[in-house]
């Protein structure tokens, strides 16, 4: 590992072991996170040309604290706040354990009052430590967008009145819905990047993971936690394979299986299998009780469909979610016969219309169906409703293939 990625690598773990050590002296998570900010830039720049300090963490508590103080003379010329920041130390505080406080601000950053859209970035910059240039640039947005959806989504924090503590008994899993929510939306959009020229984004994919795992590690014994992580390993297992030297997207038919991450796999089985003794499964845990099926077979032929058939009934009586609906059409298809899956998909139109996923699915089904020309059709308007260019590459081919077999 060159320095560079292992300066970067401990900044993202220090960082918001920073930020809550400021929160917790200071107040005003906003200041907090933007003195943060300033004090990870300036190790990243200084750190590997004069050496990495013999106390990272307090380094850099340190440098913010001094930002926090300058910014707050700053804003504020009278005495009274002038003497306030005078008479801070600057000397480290001793922080909370960096996974309580990891654990804190996903609550905060996740906070109900924000959207996905605000929270999601809010929790890269906060939690994860990466820059507002580096967020807008994986979002594909002007970094001055990005600043402004960053300090918007603090104002409103600070409206809501959030503390920096972990919410009651009664709060705790509703919040906890969210966060969890936030890093599967996000996992998702690394997973399977929603535009742009490339299929994946694993910077953003493997954020998620390294977030979720913090999260876990807070709370070990929460099963959803633990489902949620093995769901994001489970997937990204196959990362490797999902692709191939062109960049283009290899179907899980056709995957090299010798290619997926071995570690990463086992990690989510023996998560799926811890979770599954703590009571009846949830969303996430059915999820990653779906993917570890697939990992499992040695071969596309050994899945066993009629497995993932039940994990998807039962997932779609849980959440009543289309989509959801829409992939027990496809295990339906590969387990009992397309024309069943078709029927199902039959069902969709009017909750999914035009949607890209729909059309694709309804086009291999077809397929499967030997009803090559009305596939052609549904691949070629998968493909017009495609924002990502790889996928948009895929569903094209397709149907050329198809048109190609039905030349004479």
């Amino acid at each position: 590992m060159s320095t560079q990625s292992g300066t970067e690598g401990l900044l993202r773990d220090l960082a918001p072991q920073v930020l809550g050590a400021l929160v917790r002296r200071h107040g005003d998570f906003g200041a907090a996170e933007d003195a943060t900010q300033e004090a990870l830039v300036a190790a990243a720049t200084q750190w590997p040309e004069e050496g990495r300090p013999a106390n990272p963490l307090g380094w850099l508590i340190r440098v913010a604290t001094r930002r926090l103080i300058d910014q707050r003379r700053r804003d504020d010329a009278r005495r009274r706040r002038e003497d306030l920041a005078a008479s801070w130390s600057l000397a480290a505080p001793d922080p909370a354990p960096g996974s309580d406080d990891t654990l804190i601000l996903m609550f905060l950053c996740c906070h109900p009052s924000l959207t996905p859209g605000s929270a999601i970035p809010l929790t890269l910059r906060a939690v994860g430590g990466l820059t507002t240039r580096e967020i807008a640039t994986a979002f594909l947005v002007s970094e001055a967008t990005m600043a402004q959806r960053i300090s918007r989504a603090k104002a409103t924090i600070k409206a809501a009145g959030a503390t920096f503590e972990l919410p009651g008994p009664d709060a705790l899993q509703e919040r906890l819905r969210s966060v969890l929510h936030v890093l599967y939306l996000l996992f998702n959009e690394g997973y399977a990047t929603s535009a742009g020229p490339d299929l994946t984004r694993s910077d953003l994919s493997g954020e998620a993971i390294r977030l979720g795992r913090a999260v876990h590690g807070s709370l070990p014994e929460d099963p959803e936690v633990a489902g949620l992580v093995a769901l994001m390993v489970l997937t990204d297992a196959r990362r490797p394979a999902r692709t191939d030297a062109d960049g283009d997207l290899v179907p899980l038919s056709d995957q090299d299986r010798t290619r997926w991450d071995q570690a990463l796999i086992a990690e989510g089985l023996a998560l799926v299998e811890r979770a599954g003794e703590r009571g009846p499964m949830g969303e996430y845990q059915l999820q990653a009780a779906v993917n570890a099926a697939h990992d499992r077979a040695a071969r596309y032929e050994d899945t066993d469909w009629a497995e993932i058939l039940s994990l998807y009934d039962r997932l779609e009586r849980l959440t009543a979610n289309p989509m959801v609906t829409l992939n027990r059409a496809a295990a339906a298809a590969m387990a009992e016969g397309p024309d069943v899956g078709l029927s199902i998909l039959a069902g969709l139109d009017e909750q999914l219309g035009d949607h890209q996923r729909l059309h694709a699915v309804r086009a291999h089904l077809l397929e499967m169906s030997d009803e090559p020309a009305a596939a052609i059709v549904e691949f070629r308007a998968a493909a017009a409703r495609a924002t990502n260019q790889r996928e948009q590459h895929f569903l094209l081919t397709q149907a050329a293939r198809l048109s190609a077999e039905l030349s004479p």
